[in-house]
């Protein structure tokens, strides 16, 4: 009993220490995944903390069990809007650039390690996937929207790679241990039987389970973890047959968080923070399996193989894989570098550990090191990359609250709070057109000093109230533009972003030329605004896009289905 109690404190105290940790790393901007790593490793044998931990066996299931809650959270949190623009070169990275990534690091570490080629490929394997742990976590920890276009396509590849990865780590892995197959054939097969099965179980699996919670009368609190069980059981029975247990688990939280469900409120967020707990003791307990003794002696090798990692494959892998789609320059160079190494890697390098391969335990500390200098050099600097290629765009909500109303026929209805800062666009510019709220939404209460408004007419908001409307989500982006305060970031602000105009996406070139005496050279006037930046785009539409009309600038303001809606114009000396 005594033990059981000393586990417990130690457990938890770790696990509380590591939250409020958190809070500090977001100001300093260092990656959070790295500081549960440095604070297992602190905990460890070669630690303060002295706890000895060695169970490979247990933390191949912990690891397990972790990566497919969070991956399942993942696909909750990708609305199919994302899909539009991000799905196709996504779905490049995760197959044709995970294998690119392979090979060349897998090639690599048989040279840098003196491996046979096999051998190499496997290492190279177990480190070719970004993680979907990593890059949500760094993401979102740093505050950072992308723009559509690179978020989708970043979160998109990390949360569906990991099965490409470890179809390729079991594979060497059988190919290692038997000598008379044919290579070819046993990766065509193991590919075949993972992704066919993984993808086909997890998309049905995923109907399955929204027609159920749909249909089951309990209590509310109950809601979130039937779909977290109903996850889990797909993922276990997926991995059983034969399938990718990762892939099934994805597409089934794809699906189940963009269809019509009961409570999807309350199971999105019990999921976020069930996801963000398996992240913290994940990571804590990785820290905690590795020696950090063991690195010293693989440090320089483990360096040089992280170099060609992160500068050669990874950045190559990007090129080759969106060349196609036409990506600007600058969203494939962000995209090359956040290919960030997290758990998925570390878990990886367990299972030559379990199949009892001969250099395993070598291949589990070089993998260790790669991700600790992933974590380190990449993760520190994605914040100061993304505001330096300028891809950050004006964040789209700053809800206080949202809760969905479950009202038969009105399924997409939600009530929605604003807290009014002194600089909110409704309090420092009191037009008439401002008090004009879109046709969907409705105040419904003002709350001052703690006590709700006994009257709604005239309707007089003050600095400190508390605003609720009932609105559609679509309305959420025009709410947002009466009741948010403009970001303390300059560069940020709706005028210095998008301009000091906004115009309709149907507007004709030619008008706005003849509007500020400019020349129409290799365009035709009757173009729309529309279609001349999605002509020159040649790819999906996102806020954010820009184009230059000799000394004018068009900047994406609203996109809806791939039409450009509204557009921002920026003059010449405009910041």
């Amino acid at each position: 009993m005594e033990l059981t109690n000393q586990i417990i404190l130690i457990a938890s105290v770790a696990l509380f220490v590591s939250v409020l940790t958190s809070v500090l790393t977001s100001r300093l901007g260092a990656p959070l995944l790295l500081v549960f790593l440095v604070m297992g490793m602190l905990l460890g044998e070669d630690g303060p903390g002295g706890i000895a931990f060695d169970d490979v066996q247990l933390s191949h299931l912990f690891g397990n069990l972790a990566l497919a809650i969070i991956l399942f959270d993942g696909g909750l949190a990708t609305p199919y809007k994302n899909f539009r623009v991000g799905l196709k070169p996504a779905a490049g990275l995760a197959t044709i650039g995970v294998l690119i990534t392979s090979v060349i690091t897998g090639l690599s570490a048989a040279w840098i390690l003196d491996l046979p080629p096999f051998e190499g490929l496997l290492l190279g394997a177990i480190v070719g996937s970004t993680d979907a742990a990593a890059v949500f976590s760094v993401l979102r920890s740093q505050g950072l929207e992308l723009k559509q276009r690179i978020g989708a396509t970043l979160e998109i590849e990390s949360g569906s790679n990991d099965p490409m990865a470890v179809f390729l780590t079991i594979a060497m892995i059988e190919i290692l241990l038997s000598d008379n197959q044919n290579p070819g054939l046993v990766m065509l097969t193991e590919f075949l039987r993972q992704m066919g099965l993984g993808a086909g179980l997890g998309l049905a699996g995923g109907f399955t389970l929204v027609w159920l919670i749909n249909r089951l009368e309990m209590m509310p609190g109950l809601y979130p973890l039937a779909a977290m069980a109903g996850g889990l059981s797909l993922f276990a029975t997926t991995t059983a047959a034969g399938g990718s247990g990762f892939l099934a688990i994805y597409l089934a939280g794809l699906v189940i968080g963009n269809r019509p469900l009961q409570f999807r409120l309350e199971v999105k967020r019990f999921h976020d923070g069930i996801a963000r707990l398996a992240q913290i003791a994940m990571f804590l307990m990785l820290g905690l399996l590795v020696t950090p003794s063991e690195l010293l002696p693989v440090a320089p090798a483990a360096l040089l193989f992280a170099g060609v990692l992160i500068f050669l494959a990874r950045p190559l892998a990007v090129l080759i894989c969106l060349l196609p789609f036409r990506f600007p320059w600058r969203e494939q160079v962000f995209i090359g570098w956040v290919g960030l190494r997290g758990a998925v890697p570390i878990v990886l390098a367990l299972f030559p550990l379990l199949a009892g391969l001969p250099h395993a335990q070598m291949y589990f500390d070089v993998v260790f090191f790669v991700v600790l200098v992933s974590l380190v050099i990449q993760g520190w600097t994605v914040g100061v990359l993304a505001r330096w290629l300028g891809l950050e765009v004006p964040p789209t909500t700053h809800l206080v609250q949202r809760v969905e109303l479950d009202i038969p026929g009105q399924q997409e209805l939600e009530l929605v709070g604003y807290q009014l800062a002194p600089n909110a666009p409704i309090l420092v510019d009191r037009r008439p057109e401002l008090l004009h709220l879109p046709k969907g939404a409705r105040i419904v209460a003002l709350l001052r000093d703690h006590h709700l408004l006994d009257a709604l007419e005239p309707f007089a908001p003050q600095a400190g109230d508390y605003l609720y409307l009932m609105a559609d989500p679509k309305d959420l982006a025009e709410l947002d533009r009466l009741f948010v305060a403009p970001t303390e970031s300059p560069h940020l602000s709706d005028q210095a972003f998008f301009g000091a105009f906004v115009l309709n996406g149907s507007a004709r070139l030619g008008d706005l030329c003849t509007a500020y005496g400019i020349q129409v050279q290799h365009h035709d006037p009757d173009i729309t605004l529309d279609t001349l930046i999605r002509r020159t785009l040649s790819a999906h539409p996102v806020v954010g896009d820009r184009l230059q009309i000799e000394q004018l600038e068009l900047v994406v303001r609203e996109v809806e289905n791939d039409r450009i809606l509204k557009v921002g114009l920026k003059l010449p000396g405009a910041a």
